[in-house]
């Protein structure tokens, strides 16, 4: 068991707050997969502390149409999205069945270690819609009219990891231009090179440009923005 019963106590008088249905959407598999039975086990154990929460499982392999309509490409991979009636459709097994609102909220690998708070935030803010941004920098990310896609790589370990996560989240959550993913830096090495992740939080807007460290959110705002401001004169591909 992940929760102990005193970490289950705690979480359920969180989670009594949660106004709006959330959807856990858990993409693994059983072989060839470090951490995925693991995140499978957080992820279901978070699931039966409030009846607000509906998490669903789909295989990487055999569950194409889900995998292509989340954007999913590596595992083990969660979607924190709204359990609602509006959305997309997506099929399994032959079956239509309604998809929730995507906010581009995504954890690329074991939410664990200081990592697991930013998942209750994402999962509360989905849920309740309350961001911790201030309005200068709500109405700076809103306005933004093209696609952003953050990366923030992190490690359970790291303690300044789950800010640099959560205000990417938020950023997502405020504009669907927006998709912010945590990677987990040792689970995806490939990445971590092709990235030059050398200290964590490192995070990367649209491939090219990045920062370190968990910045205060007026300047990572000022950061996407200067990432596409860097676009557009050419400077970054």
């Amino acid at each position: 068991m992940f929760l102990d019963q005193q970490a289950q106590k705690e979480i359920k008088l969180r989670f009594a707050n949660l106004a709006n249905p959330v959807k856990i959407i858990n993409f693994t598999q059983t072989l060839e997969c470090q951490y995925c039975k693991e995140t499978r086990q957080i992820l279901e154990e978070l699931t039966a502390l409030s009846d607000k929460l509906n998490m669903e499982v789909y295989n990487f392999v055999s569950d194409k149409a889900m995998v292509d309509l989340y954007h999913i490409d590596k595992i083990p991979a969660t979607v924190i999205a709204a359990d609602t009636a509006e959305g997309s459709t997506g099929s399994r097994g032959g079956l239509i069945q309604t998809v929730g609102k995507d906010y581009g909220i995504r954890y690329y690998g074991i939410p664990s270690g200081y990592e697991f708070a930013s998942l209750l935030e994402s999962i509360e803010l989905v849920s309740t819609s309350k961001h911790e941004l201030s309005d200068e920098v709500a109405e700076k990310i809103k306005l933004i009219s093209e696609p952003v896609h953050i990366q923030v790589f992190v490690t359970p370990t790291c303690p300044y990891c789950p800010r640099a996560v959560y205000t990417g989240h938020q950023f997502a959550f405020l504009n669907d231009n927006i998709k912010a993913d945590m990677v987990e830096a040792t689970e995806f090495p490939h990445l971590s090179i092709k990235y030059n992740v050398r200290g964590v939080p490192r995070v990367v807007i649209n491939e090219a440009h990045h920062f370190e460290g968990a910045l205060p959110e007026d300047m990572y705002a000022d950061e996407v923005l200067k990432a596409l401001t860097e676009k557009q004169s050419g400077l970054i591909n």
